[in-house]
């Protein structure tokens, strides 16, 4: 018997990346190097890595976390650490000491007096000491809420006192005591500071607000922010503030303390953009300015961790910074008056400058927190860190030599590396070196390769590291004299070890289900049944139906490299070893075979998957899935009747069904003129091959009796019951 084997018309669609062409892995924008490490580079908002400013280390510390600073009026260096709620002075000599070793955990907050001493603000258990410069420690306030945050003296040597649980803010004139200047509704009051004119300002928390408050307690909302925290206030000469709001979100791996912690690292894509003016938000990467109103967007919503704030002497206020993916802990203005912006948890700290403003990634802490900043009267700029806690100043000189560690690359499979190549620039006297390595575990470990050789060509050179799943490169940049080398691009090429493809799911419709394909126009042809195959496969499966001796089979596929697929599709009878090809050359992954062309029977069909559009000869590979057993019956049952008994005044009619394939599913009988009846075997259940029936007919069984069988896949017979 000749054969029809009628195929299908499919849904299919071409990769872009193959297993036989090279992969580029580029790195040129802002968003992509900031998710690499940097160390004495900055990173400007078109992507480029130059030399950052030169950073010396001042002070290190066993400390976990270094929280406050202050210089006092003799030019020590104070600072205030937490877990073990210690005080540091550093003196002329640049020798650091330890003059309080208090009871509390953390010293949140420092405030210099007139005399070169300070008061020290500790949590939990609340206190303010008094520390003289030689170190004498005495207990100046002890409240009764359980944290101070904040202190700021005022032009007469008042000090003010910031709690939290419950918020609260404490006035003691200098040589007086301690009296309650506002209570505040929200949970702290976590930011204080005095401006030019001395009016007092404050930031809380739950709710992020700053406030002004008059001499008389009385409270003036002058920033209600989205965010839930204002960490920092700093009044500005031109009589403006800057205001560091943040979400609010704990960080992982900050130090365990009770004091507001940093964000917690988001998307691997980040978002720093700055703004310049209420309204308009210009989104680094983003061609359309977004509307934000900070009264009505809350920072959940945005998955922003904080912003920076610069609120004008007659109330207006505008958003200098923000980000989706560092947590601002402080800010302020440098000597040159660009905006320098504190983070974690990566310890970043960005520069923003221009008109319109732009953000640049002016260098990375080597810790997790940069938590304090403070302007030095010579430009340089002093900050402290947590994880570890330290004590850096960042100087006006550009750098000798910086690095940038790029993030680490999955190829996906183990790669073929092929060259590295970059574009930069770099005067006379300066130069680009890079190196990479590479290993077979996603972070980095004594399994991986070590850094190797300088690559000095910018038009490329072959990557030296072994072939592996993940590679990764190092920067470096020599500056020469006064001028920087500028690295815009690098991108490294390889070749991915091909991967066999997968057929991940293979369905068998029930008999007879059949698909339109989803057309414009027309009557629309059965998917995967079509004599003439388009070479143009539809895209997606339409209506379901039925159509008698059809077997409709669907599937899912996958190829880790992206190659486009081709598939071919194989039958075989149950008992058999041998396969017979049904169609080859499928882009579609939907086929319907026309059964009525083989013999009832019990088969399985066999979905194969080849790469081999996608790959060189020789390195194609092929995925399969076959499928359960299923049946093919396109035969209907036999009825064989018995003869008529009498039973008593009843005719009873006796008859057996049988198929060679499927069970027998549904048996009925009409006598007469009589609609249609059910009837069940005599063991009661209709679900095997042969099934004996019983049917007790009216009167003396006059008129003609009809039965009707159908089996499990919907074959159909009627004979007269004589």
């Amino acid at each position: 018997m000749k054969r029809c084997l009628l195929p299908m018309a499919l849904v299919a669609a071409a990769a872009t990346l193959t297993g036989s062409s090279p992969v580029f892995w580029q790195v040129s924008t802002q968003a992509e190097l900031l998710r690499g490490e940097v160390d004495a580079l900055s990173v400007d908002d078109e992507g480029r890595l130059r030399l950052g400013p030169a950073t010396d280390t001042v002070l290190e510390t066993p400390e976990p976390a270094l929280w406050s600073l202050a210089h006092a009026t003799d030019g020590a260096l104070w600072m205030g650490s937490g877990t073990d709620g210690r005080l540091y002075r550093l003196g002329a000599d640049g020798a650091g000491t330890v003059v309080l070793d208090a009871d509390e955990l953390d010293v949140h907050a420092l405030a210099a007096d007139r005399e070169g001493g300070v008061y020290a603000g500790t949590s939990p258990g609340g206190r303010v000491y008094r520390v003289t410069p030689g170190g004498e420690a005495t207990v100046a306030f002890d409240p009764e809420e359980t944290y101070v945050w904040a202190l700021a003296v005022d032009g007469d040597g008042a000090l003010f006192v910031a709690t939290g649980n419950p918020a609260r803010i404490y006035r003691m004139p200098a040589g007086g005591s301690p009296a309650l200047l506002y209570a505040s509704d929200a949970a702290h009051v976590l930011s204080l500071a005095v401006a030019g004119d001395g009016t007092l300002l404050a930031g809380t928390e739950s709710p992020g607000q700053v406030l002004r408050i008059d001499p008389t307690g009385r409270a003036f909302v002058l920033l209600d922010s989205p965010y839930e925290e204002i960490r920092s206030l700093r009044p500005q000469p031109d009589g403006s503030l800057l205001a560091v709001a943040v979400s609010g979100q704990p960080a992982p791996g900050a130090a365990a303390t009770p004091a507001p912690a940093p964000a917690a690292a988001a998307a691997p894509v980040p978002t720093v953009s700055v703004t310049t003016s209420v309204s308009a938000v210009v989104v680094a990467g983003s061609a359309t300015p977004t509307t934000t109103p900070a009264s009505t967007t809350s920072s959940a919503s945005t998955g922003e961790k904080g912003a920076v704030y610069r609120i004008t002497a007659d109330g207006l206020w505008d958003r200098l910074w923000r980000s989706s993916l560092d947590t601002p802990f402080d800010a302020a203005f440098d000597d040159r008056g660009a905006l320098v912006v504190g983070t974690g948890p990566n310890g970043k700290l960005y520069r923003v400058s221009g008109d319109p403003p732009r953000a640049v990634l002016s260098g990375q802490a080597p810790a997790r927190q940069v938590t304090r900043l403070l302007p030095a009267t010579d430009g340089s700029l002093w900050y402290a860190t947590a994880n570890p806690g330290r004590v850096l100043r960042m100087a006006g000189r550009l750098a000798a030599r910086g690095t940038y560690q790029s993030e680490v690359h999955d190829a996906g499979a183990a790669a073929r590396w092929g060259s590295i190549r970059w574009r930069g620039v770099a005067p006379p006297g300066s130069r680009i070196e890079l190196a990479s390595r590479s290993g077979n575990t996603a972070i980095p470990n004594d399994t991986w390769s070590p850094w190797s050789d300088a690559y000095t060509e910018a038009s490329g050179s072959p990557i030296a590291s072994p072939n592996a799943r993940y590679l990764q490169w190092r920067a470096t940049l020599y500056g020469g004299g006064d001028a920087s080398p500028v690295l815009s691009a690098v991108t490294a090429a390889y070749l991915p070890r091909n991967l066999r493809p997968e057929v991940t799911q293979l369905t068998v419709h029930p008999p007879g289900t059949v698909f339109q394909q989803s057309l414009g126009t027309g009557d629309p042809p059965l998917a995967g049944l079509d004599e003439r195959p388009s070479p143009t496969p539809a895209t997606t499966v339409g209506r379901e139906g039925y159509r008698k001796g059809i077997q409709t089979f669907r599937w899912q596929a996958s190829d880790e490299n992206r190659d486009p697929l081709e598939f071919s599709v194989s039958y075989q009878r149950d008992g058999d070893t041998e396969w017979h090809v049904l169609r080859t050359g499928l882009r579609a992954t939907v086929f319907a075979w026309d059964t009525t062309t083989i013999p009832d029977g019990a088969y399985r069909v066999r979905v194969s998957a080849s790469d081999a559009a996608g790959n060189a000869p020789g390195a194609a590979l092929v995925g399969e899935r076959d499928s359960p057993v299923f049946d093919v019956d396109n035969a209907p049952p036999r009825i064989e009747v018995g003869a008529r008994r009498r039973e008593g005044g009843r005719v009873v009619l006796p008859f057996t069904v049988r198929d060679a394939q499927s069970p027998v599913q549904r048996v009925e009988f009409a006598a007469g003129n009589e609609d249609w009846r059910v009837v069940y075997p005599l063991d009661g259940v209709p679900d095997g091959l042969v099934e004996r029936f019983e049917v007790v007919l009216d009167g003396a069984g006059a008129g003609p009796v009809v039965i009707r069988a159908t089996d499990a896949l919907r074959n159909t017979v009627s004979v007269f019951g004589e």
